[in-house]
C-alpha cells in the first residue's frame, strides 16, 4: 500500500508550482539577525532579568503560543548568553527533526553549534560552545560519560511539557534551566511542571498575536460525536484501538467527508487522526470521492516524507491525513483548514494541532478548524483566555474541571447544516429534546416507547410543514438521517440499552415508522397546519 501511495504522491508532484510567501521573506530577514518583534524582545529581557536575579541552578519556564517564535527567542538568548558569559549552552529537544531545525535556526543567529545525535563524533566537542541534542540520545551519551557538560551554564528545553526531560535534570544541578512551551501543563498528571520549575513567565496571548497580525484567527466548526465508546489508557488519553474502532466506522467517515465538503472544500487541509488505520481509511475515502490527498505517518521513509510535504506545500487544495507526526516541528503557512478527526484529553495536543493552521500569509488572516472529537466543548475555543499561572501552579484543579464525555454529550443538541435547515425554513423550531421527553414520560408513568412516537410525530410535522404533497415530505424525511441517528443515540442512553444490533434495528424501525406516519397522516396534518386541505 505504501508503494501505491508513493506513486500517487509522485503523480501529484506534476502539479507543483513555485510559491513565495511572506513567511519566507521574514526568514530571510532573520538570517541577517534583524527584526525581532517587540514582544520577543520583551520576553528576552524578562528571561535575562531572571538570570541576573536568580541562583545558577534556577529552573525557569517560559510560555508562548505555537507560531509566536519560541525558537527565535531562545536562539537570540543563546547568542546573547554566549556573548556575555564564558560558559556553554545545551539545547534539548524530544525529536530528531526538531534537533535539526533548532540547529539551523541557531546557525542563522550566528551560533556555531553541534548536533549530538547517535552518529555524532564528539572528539571535537571542545571546539563548540553550543550543543543541540535529543533527550534519549543525550541521556545515553551522559550515562556513558561521552559528553563533557562540566562547563554548561545554560540548558534550554524545547517543548518542555514532555516529562521525558526531567530524568536529565540530575546532570545539570549547577545549570540555569530554561524550559519553553506553548502549554505549561505536563504530559503526565503524576509529574506536574510546578515540581520541576521554580517560576513561569507567560508570554504574549494568542488573542494579542492575532490582533497584532502575527497569527491567523481560527474559525471553529463543531460536529457533535458520541464518544462514550472510547477508552482512556494509562497515559491519560484515549487509546488508539478504541479510537480506531470509532473513527473507521462508515458513519464517522461519511460525517468527516460531509464536514469537509461543508466547511473546507477546496482549502488546503490537514487532518489529524489517532491511529494509522484510521488515517488510511480517511485516505481511501477522500481518494474515492475524487479529492487530492496523501497519507503520512511515522512508517514513511525520510524520502517519502519529503516528497509528500513538498507536494502538500505546492498543491492548492491539497489534503494531508496524518498521525501525530505533524503536531510539532511542522510549519506550513499555506494550510487553510485543520480537521481534528479524533478526540483527545490533552490540552497541549489540542493546541498543537490547531496551531498548525495559525501561520499567517499576505492573503491569509483566518483558517478553519473542524472538530470531530468534541474537543471544543472539552477545552473551549483555541485562544481562549486561559489562566496559565493557575494551570501551572494547580494542574489538577484545571484537569478536574474538564467535563467528562457523558456530561458533554448530555448538553448536546443536533444542529441541522445550514443548507438542510433552509429546506425546513417554514418551521420555526426543528429541535426535539429526547432526554426531557423521556424524563417527563417516566414521571407521568408512561412507557419509554412514547418518546420515539412523539419524536416521529415532530419529525413528521416539520416534513409536512415544508411540503406541498406527501412525496415532498417523504423526500425531506430521507434527509433527516443524521438527526434520526442522534435521537436514537440519546434515546438508547436514556434506557441504558445500546448494543450495536439493537441500535441498528431502532434506526431502521424509526425510519419505517416515520415514512408510514407521513403516508397515513399527511392530509390531516397538512390541513391542521395550513387551515385548508392539500391539493389533489
Amino acid at each position: 500500500m505504501q508503494d501505491k501511495r508513493l506513486k500517487d504522491v509522485i503523480f501529484a508532484r506534476c502539479k507543483i508550482y513555485a510559491m513565495s510567501t511572506k513567511a519566507e521573506l521574514e526568514l530571510e530577514e532573520r538570517k541577517e539577525g534583524k527584526n525581532l518583534y517587540s514582544y520577543q524582545k520583551g520576553a528576552i529581557d524578562k528571561i535575562f532579568t531572571a538570570f541576573e536575579e536568580s541562583p545558577e541552578d534556577y529552573h525557569l519556564l517560559y510560555q508562548l503560543p505555537t507560531g509566536g517564535g519560541k525558537t527565535v527567542i531562545f536562539s537570540e538568548i543563546v547568542r546573547q548568553y554566549l556573548k556575555h558569559h564564558k560558559k556553554k549552552v545545551l539545547v534539548m529537544t524530544h525529536r530528531i527533526e526538531l534537533c535539526k531545525q533548532t540547529s539551523n535556526m541557531l546557525t542563522e543567529f550566528g551560533v556555531h553549534n553541534k548536533v549530538v545525535d547517535s552518529k555524532a563524533d564528539l572528539s571535537d566537542q571542545a571546539d563548540y560552545s553550543c550543543f543541540v541534542a535529543m533527550v534519549e540520545t543525550l541521556n545515553n551519551r551522559l550515562t556513558d560519560d561521552k559528553l563533557d557538560i562540566s562547563d554548561i551554564g545554560l540548558v534550554i528545553i524545547d517543548e518542555a511539557h514532555y516529562n521525558s526531560f526531567t530524568k536529565l535534570f540530575k546532570f545539570f544541578s549547577k545549570s540555569f534551566i530554561l524550559g519553553v512551551t506553548a502549554t505549561p501543563l505536563s504530559s503526565s498528571i503524576e509529574l506536574p511542571m510546578t515540581d520541576n520549575y521554580d517560576e513561569l513567565i507567560v508570554g504574549e496571548s494568542i488573542e494579542s498575536l492575532i490582533e497584532n497580525g502575527f497569527l491567523a484567527r481560527a474559525e471553529m466548526f463543531t460536529y457533535n460525536v458520541g464518544l462514550t465508546s472510547l477508552v482512556v489508557g494509562a497515559n491519560g488519553d484515549y487509546t488508539v484501538k478504541s479510537s480506531e474502532d470509532l473513527y473507521t466506522d462508515n458513519d464517522m467517515l461519511s460525517k468527516l467527508l460531509q464536514a469537509y465538503e461543508e466547511r473546507a472544500k477546496g482549502k488546503k487541509t490537514l487532518i489529524f487522526n489517532n491511529g494509522i488505520t484510521t488515517s488510511l481509511h480517511v485516505y481511501d475515502t477522500f481518494r474515492r470521492a475524487g479529492y487530492q490527498i496523501a497519507h503520512l505517518d511515522n512508517t514513511n521513509t525520510k524520502k517519502e516524507r519529503a516528497l509528500i510535504l513538498k507536494w502538500f506545500k505546492n498543491t492548492p487544495g491539497a489534503i494531508l491525513t496524518s498521525v501525530s507526526i505533524l503536531t510539532t516541528g511542522f510549519d506550513e503557512p499555506t494550510v487553510e483548514s485543520i480537521i481534528l478527526n479524533r478526540a483527545t484529553k490533552s490540552l497541549t495536543l489540542y493546541y498543537q494541532m490547531i496551531g498548525r493552521g495559525s501561520r499567517i500569509l499576505k492573503d491569509k488572516s483566518t483558517f478553519s478548524v473542524i472538530d470531530l472529537g468534541n474537543n471544543f466543548h472539552r477545552f473551549g475555543p483555541w485562544g481562549d483566555d486561559l489562566d496559565w499561572q493557575r494551570i501551572f501552579k494547580s494542574p489538577t484543579y484545571y484537569l478536574d474541571s474538564i467535563l467528562s464525555d457523558e456530561d458533554l454529550e448530555s448538553n448536546f443538541r443536533y444542529e441541522m447544516p445550514d443548507e438542510l435547515r433552509a429546506e425546513f425554513g417554514k418551521s420555526k423550531d426543528v429541535h426535539f429534546d429526547i432526554q426531557k421527553t423521556y424524563v417527563d414520560s417516566i414521571r407521568n408513568g408512561e412507557s419509554s416507547k412514547v418518546v420515539l412516537e412523539r419524536s416521529i410525530e415532530q419529525h413528521g410535522k416539520i416534513c409536512i410543514e415544508n411540503s406541498e404533497d406527501v412525496y415532498d415530505a417523504l423526500a425531506l424525511a430521507k434527509k433527516l438521517g443524521d438527526d434520526v441517528d442522534f435521537r436514537i443515540q440519546r434515546y438508547t442512553k436514556c434506557i441504558s440499552k445500546s448494543t450495536y444490533n439493537f441500535v441498528d434495528w431502532l434506526k431502521g424501525d424509526y425510519r419505517k415508522k416515520l415514512n408510514s406516519y407521513l403516508r397515513s397522516n399527511f392530509d390531516e396534518v397538512f390541513e391542521q397546519i395550513h387551515g385548508y386541505p392539500p391539493e389533489d
